[in-house]
């Protein structure tokens, strides 16, 4: 019901807006987005020196609730147990980036004109 794309998109250009924005996920902001690749810095977390003896203990064979209990007794968080062991922890933390790209201020009534549809003319 609402606007084409094409329409919207022609708004934003018209309004010095990157209309290649409307092909982004609508539900992550846009900085993240817009994110180069960063360069991996740091060790990978199984050869990090403060996870590495959690890594060992799942690779003898405990079951990963009980090396996430170790990890929470011992104040780390066992969330990182989830993550790539070949990435190093702080390539893969996620960071707040703003708001999500439907609820930009710059953009969000761009994706209203998709919903809601404004009359062509």
């Amino acid at each position: 019901m609402g606007l084409p794309l094409d329409a919207v998109k022609h708004a934003m250009s018209r309004d010095g807006k990157d209309p290649a924005v409307m092909d982004m996920d609508p539900n992550k902001s846009l900085k993240a987005q817009q994110k180069k690749e960063e360069a991996d810095d740091g060790p990978p977390i199984k050869d990090d020196p403060a996870f590495q003896k959690y890594f060992k203990m799942q690779k003898m064979g405990l079951p990963l609730d009980a090396v996430k209990h170790a990890m929470q007794r011992d104040g780390l968080d066992p969330s990182v147990l989830d993550l790539d062991p070949e990435k190093s922890l702080k390539a893969q933390q996620k960071k707040d980036d703003g708001p999500p790209l439907k609820d930009d201020p710059g953009y969000q009534k761009y994706f209203k004109m998709l919903k809601m549809g404004l009359p062509v003319g």
